[in-house]
């Protein structure tokens, strides 16, 4: 009797197309620029995209984590990667070509499921993002961010913010200054919407006050 099909074994597994790389924190895994010849998957760890303009201005647009595909915009004809992927923290990853991927997806019903659950969640969260961008302001969109990073809004509980993330990179992420995020971390810890123990731990007051209009006083767009 044939064995049924595991996705999951399939992809943290070495074999045809396929090959494990691991990671230390910090590491580029690929550079804006780079040929785009080949998908990831991240078996452990985080990875950060950001983007930098022509202009050198910087950005990042997306943290994830493991359990999710990295690169796969080479499937869909993307030659070069657009943006640069590098480890938030000691990372594992499968790396699999493009021809490899493409023969999986096709031959594998439960992997080709799997892998569409993951761009339609990409493209929904893609989606967010922008009229996040468009229509809120940076306090609410640290809110959303910072619920996000703590799984609000996924099965089981809540949890701290698994990977270490600078003010910094806040500020990237939604498009303001590195002081701005920290005047409302700061405001967030002083209302109890989040705590700090080593780790940034998200209430979930947080998200009731995000529901209720604004996470914090009646101009979040004051300057600070």
């Amino acid at each position: 009797m044939t064995k049924p099909f595991d996705a999951i074994a399939f992809l943290e597994k070495v074999g045809e197309g396929r090959s494990i790389s691991k990671f230390e924190k910090n590491d580029n895994i690929f550079v804006q620029g780079d040929e785009a010849s080949s998908v990831f998957y991240i078996q452990s760890g985080a990875v950060k995209l950001n983007v930098v303009s022509e202009q050198g201005k910087e950005a990042v647009i997306a943290i994830i984590e493991a359990g999710h595909f990295l690169g796969e915009a080479c499937l869909s004809g993307h030659f070069v990667r657009t943006a640069t992927a590098s480890a938030m923290t000691d990372t594992v990853l499968t790396s699999i070509t493009k021809t490899a991927m493409l023969a999986a997806l096709e031959r594998e019903p439960k992997l080709a499921e799997m892998f569409l659950r993951h761009v339609l969640a990409r493209s929904r969260r893609i989606e967010e993002d922008l009229i996040d961008q468009l229509f809120n302001s940076s306090e609410r969109r640290l809110a959303r961010t910072l619920l996000l990073l703590a799984n609000f809004g996924k099965p089981g509980h809540p949890q701290p913010i698994s990977v270490e993330i600078s003010q910094a990179t806040l500020a990237e992420m939604i498009g303001t200054t590195r002081s701005r995020v920290s005047y409302f971390m700061n405001k967030f810890r002083r209302l109890g919407f989040i705590s700090y123990n080593g780790k940034i731990h998200v209430h979930s007051s947080l998200l009731n006050a995000v529901l209720h209009e604004k996470p914090g006083d009646k101009n979040e767009d004051d300057v600070v």
